[in-house]
């Protein structure tokens, strides 16, 4: 039997080291780097970049448009509490942005397409307003004519990870060997993942195309010589005569793939994919495994995995 002073002693030693390593833990929690991020894709860098020295928070969640999203009152909370916010030019931070700004001037808002050559946005040949959008793409309208997709090339992933690694650096220099190793080792995944895809699509002909519901893929396509022709744009689903039309241009230009994404409606693409005898396959930009979905356009496109 433990004699009761003894007993209390005991006692009062464990509350004490229990006291302690929560309030370690408290302590580490608040040394970490508060970020935000706008899509998910940027989370995977940002954590692979950050490691366990920094909390992330995503604005758009699953199954929701970058280009329509409104964030949620508990999102905002996030934004007040957040050290940096990692822009990446998508639609709703247009007008988001200054207005997160204003909700959190100490936040440091770094934008990570600042470094991409950014290229037009495909429009779907088969538009009768194809002239009026050229024409307000010309003026400005949609992302300046541009597209903000610029995660799905390895390359641009390479320029947005440098970014990451620079602002956290800076924000947080007593870590930075840690980034910069974390960094280091990211850099050899995109590398190796560009690499891959390579191979996959070494006997795949330049020029080959592929048709896509809502057109994400035009840095894929530009980086592997290929050719993505966009169903829609702007939102706006084609018409049963526009499908049609669509139909006669993917027998005609002999694409090898329909892609269509859980954002958007999946009807139209299964119809034409049908209609053509190609595979359809549903894949998100915004997957979060932004590696292995890469990999997997390029496996669909190369016609060396099953239809899914």
């Amino acid at each position: 039997m433990i004699p009761q002073m003894q007993h209390s002693r005991i006692k009062e030693h464990f509350m004490k080291k229990i006291v302690s390593l929560l309030l370690l833990g408290i302590a580490a929690l608040a040394a970490q780097v508060n970020a935000v991020v706008s899509v998910l894709p940027e989370k995977t860098f940002v954590e692979a970049i950050g490691g366990d020295k920094v909390q992330v928070t995503v604005m758009v969640l699953p199954g929701n448009s970058p280009h329509t999203y409104e964030p949620k009152p508990s999102q905002m909370k996030a934004i007040a509490r957040a050290d940096i916010y990692f822009a990446i030019g998508v639609e709703f931070e247009e007008v988001w942005l200054p207005r997160f700004a204003d909700q959190n001037a100490r936040m440091t808002i770094v934008d990570l397409s600042e470094g991409v050559t950014k290229m037009p946005m495909t429009i779907p040949h088969h538009h009768v307003e194809a002239a009026h959008a050229r024409a307000d793409q010309a003026k400005g309208h949609h992302h300046d004519g541009l597209d903000p997709h610029i995660w799905t090339s390895p390359a641009n992933v390479a320029i947005i990870a440098a970014d990451i690694y620079r602002a956290l650096a800076a924000r947080d220099q007593a870590n930075r060997d840690y980034y910069k190793q974390n960094y280091e080792t990211f850099l050899k995944r995109v590398k190796q993942t560009d690499a891959t895809i390579r191979k996959i699509l070494a006997r795949t002909p330049k020029g080959t195309k592929f048709m896509v519901f809502h057109p994400a893929w035009g840095y894929f396509a530009h980086t592997y010589n290929l050719t993505q022709i966009a169903i829609e744009a702007s939102g706006k689903t084609p018409k049963p005569k526009q499908v049609i039309r669509l139909i006669k241009e993917a027998k005609e230009e002999q694409v090898t793939a329909v892609l269509t994404a859980p954002e958007f409606s999946q009807k139209v693409a299964r119809q034409i994919a049908r209609e053509v005898g190609v595979p359809v396959v549903t894949i998100s930009p915004l997957d979060p495994h932004w590696s292995q979905n890469l990999i997997g356009l390029a496996k669909a496109i190369a016609h060396v995995h099953p239809v899914h």
